[in-house]
């Protein structure tokens, strides 16, 4: 992570901030949309805030930005051998239908930075912010409804993240969903970095 926390500092993505940056552009014309025009009205909802990475050599320059929300991870409509392996992971799970998530909504890296690693390191800082002690509450999981796509799922599965369902079929399935599913539902469990 050396590169964002050490050459970027991160704010909250308001109007002010995005109109005195340069132009933000990663690459998905939806992504650059979300974020020039409707990632503060879903913060003024609360529906989800974003956050950027400014450069600090350069603070007009957005380097990569993301959308948290407030999610669960629900464990009482999977299949069982599914149920179990989460299950067993946690303290006391007798009653518990649900966990509590943080929600990636989008994430996105300037094209000026892609490819040296920029997506990875703004895991890592979500992954540090989300288990920070001074956080309002506590959140066992890390969630992402990733494209169904081959890159966007390597990228979460090479950053630790694992299908809530083993395979496309079961999580059709499951959530009553037509086939080809447009996004995975895939999940980081916090706690390994309590444990490291």
């Amino acid at each position: 992570m050396a590169f964002l926390l050490d050459s970027c500092t991160v704010k909250v993505l308001s109007r002010e901030l995005f109109s005195s940056c340069k132009p933000f552009h990663c690459g998905d014309t939806d992504l650059d949309e979300f974020f020039a025009q409707d990632a503060v009205p879903n913060h003024e909802a609360l529906l989800g805030k974003s956050y950027c990475f400014v450069l600090d050599a350069d603070p007009a320059t957005i380097v990569c930005a993301f959308t948290l929300s407030s999610d669960s991870v629900h464990v009482d409509h999977l299949p069982n051998a599914r149920k179990k392996k989460i299950n067993s992971r946690i303290a006391h799970p007798k009653q518990k239908r649900r966990y509590p998530a943080i929600l990636i909504g989008r994430l996105a890296v300037n094209e000026e930075f892609a490819d040296k690693g920029i997506g990875s390191e703004m895991l890592s800082a979500i992954k540090q912010f989300s288990t920070d002690p001074d956080n309002l509450a506590d959140c066992r999981f890390l969630a992402v409804d990733a494209k169904n796509e081959e890159k966007p799922l390597h990228y979460y599965e090479k950053n630790d993240f694992r299908y809530l369902y083993s395979s496309e079929e079961q999580e059709a399935e499951n959530l009553d969903l037509p086939l080809p599913l447009k996004t995975r539902f895939m999940f980081f469990d916090l706690i390994d970095l309590k444990k490291s």
